[in-house]
């Protein structure tokens, strides 16, 4: 069930999510955004937690790390969020586009080889 205005909102205020949603515009495992922001793992863990269930950010990918494991990779549902006040309050999500989508798999692909 998509989250309503007012959950998107309140998890947009939480700390570091609007920086994890920036950097995940290309796919990365939590501790690559963990590493990059220098936010703590286990709050970078939460925090992908409360994107996931809002829907602004997705689990993209399980490779194999180097050490033969499933890791998880994530990537952002949205490029842009409009909030306006005019008539209430209203968000609207400015969805990935299909290309940038592709281009991911694509690029995925070619690195799995």
């Amino acid at each position: 069930m998509p989250a309503d205005d007012e959950e998107i909102i309140e998890v947009l205020g939480n700390k570091y999510n609007p920086e994890i949603l920036d950097a995940a515009g290309e796919p990365k495992s939590a501790q690559e955004l963990s590493d990059q922001l220098d936010v703590p793992i286990a709050t970078c863990y939460r925090r992908i937690n409360e994107l996931e269930n809002t829907e602004l950010l997705e689990l993209h990918d399980r490779p194999l790390s180097d050490e033969h494991r499933r890791i998880k990779v994530y990537r952002r549902c949205v490029d842009g969020v409009n909030v306006t006040f005019r008539d209430g309050l209203t968000v609207e999500l400015e969805e990935r586009s299909e290309v940038k989508n592709k281009l991911d798999d694509v690029w995925r692909t070619m690195t799995d080889g």
